[in-house]
């Protein structure tokens, strides 16, 4: 018997719940595994309009022209986002909808990626310098001519939830953790606290969607169909040429898009993808809940979402030292990809690329993601 670690005497428990059902069964491409998949997420029923939405301020800086947007989803308190162009384009033009991280760091979502009007404070660029090649890479993208809509999602930047809302058991929990959890020298005492508090926040709230009958995985995913749908409305995005893009719980909720809006012609995940068998007993502990919509496992495996829309164009970035996944998982993954493609006839739609080093989406993978995405979302699109 295999010995799991963080299972110890349990480990039998693995194989225990391998003989009560097939764990990870292949999930085709096609219209039946995404409509199980919107089956086990939840809130995909109801319309998935933006409501409400106001221009709050526009500005023009480094070649790009900035607006910030708001809207309301139905719930919570109001959403915003940057949108970025570059100053003068008129359309028609490629759409992004750039897809903050998690990181552990929900104080802020759309800062972590963008530069809106104000220059970011040394916190941020600490953070670009560990993920991003020391650069906010939305507005890196905006540069080559796209439209790129960068929203804050559900738990951050302004659709968190306050602290004075989160149980007295969770404050405990971050006065002892804080520091531990965001030891940055320049990260300002609430935001630290907020973290903090908000990686123990994030197990309630996951307690909270099953009560309500969905997952976080489908409240996050269901709140960047709304932002798509903004997106495919203005009127100097062609909506034939949008896609997606993110790090990370980025390149999670890029996964959980493609699959659930057939408005992304191209997506770029990055950072996350692995098999969910290889990440028992190493990686499980350090993911967020949207990784693991209830239920899933029952249906198909993490890369079976990815490649639901094949032959779609797809591009996925692995870290081959990413501390959150195995090497094994992570080309376990990409062969699974390459055999859903080549099932459909469409082998050349999927691009997997692997790199050197930790956990990022450093500049050359950014240089190679933003050349395949003029490739995909050019005026002659691929497959889709």
């Amino acid at each position: 018997m295999k010995n799991y670690q963080h299972l110890g005497i349990y480990s039998d428990w693995v194989e225990a719940a391998r003989r009560q059902v097939t764990l990870y069964p292949v999930a085709a491409p096609g219209r039946e595994t995404r409509s199980r998949l919107r089956e086990v997420l939840g809130f995909t029923t109801g319309p998935e309009t933006p409501l409400n939405v106001r221009i709050e301020a526009s500005w023009e800086k480094d070649g790009l022209a900035g607006e910030e947007i708001s809207w309301w989803v139905g719930y919570g308190p109001r959403t915003h986002a940057w949108l970025l162009k570059p100053i003068g384009a008129t359309g028609p033009l490629p759409g992004i909808l750039a897809l903050h991280d998690h990181g552990g760091f929900k104080y802020f979502g759309k800062e972590k990626i963008a530069e809106g009007p104000e220059a970011a404070p040394a916190f941020i660029r600490d953070f670009w310098t560990t993920y991003y090649g020391g650069r906010a890479w939305a507005n890196a993208l905006a540069r080559e001519g796209f439209a790129v809509l960068i929203p804050d999602t559900f738990l951050w930047g302004s659709r968190r939830f306050p602290l004075e809302s989160m149980s007295e058991r969770v404050l405990e929990l971050t006065a002892a953790s804080q520091r531990a959890w965001w030891p940055n020298d320049n990260l300002p005492f609430e935001v630290a606290q907020y973290n903090a508090a908000a990686a123990h926040h994030e197990h309630i709230v996951e307690k909270y969607c099953n009560l309500l009958g969905t997952t976080l995985a489908g409240v996050v995913s269901h709140e960047d169909r709304i932002a798509l749908n903004y997106l495919l409305s203005r009127p100097e995005v062609d909506s034939r040429r949008v896609g997606c893009c993110g790090l990370s719980g980025g390149g999670n909720r890029s996964t959980l898009l493609l699959a659930t809006h057939d408005g992304i012609a191209a997506a770029v995940i990055v950072g996350l993808m692995s098999t969910y068998d290889e990440l028992l007993d190493h990686n499980v502990v350090t993911h967020t809940w949207m990784l693991f919509p209830n239920g899933w496992s029952r249906r198909g495996d993490w890369p079976d979402i990815a490649a639901a829309r094949a032959p779609m164009p797809l591009l996925v970035q692995y870290d081959t030292d990413d501390n959150l996944f195995t090497l094994a998982g992570m080309r376990a993954a990409h062969e699974r990809i390459t055999a859903h493609y080549t099932a459909v006839g469409w082998p050349a739609a999927y691009t997997g690329q692997f790199y050197p080093g930790p956990h990022k989406f450093d500049l050359e993978m950014q240089a190679a993601a933003f050349a395949w995405l003029k490739t995909h979302l050019g005026e002659e699109q691929g497959p889709n």
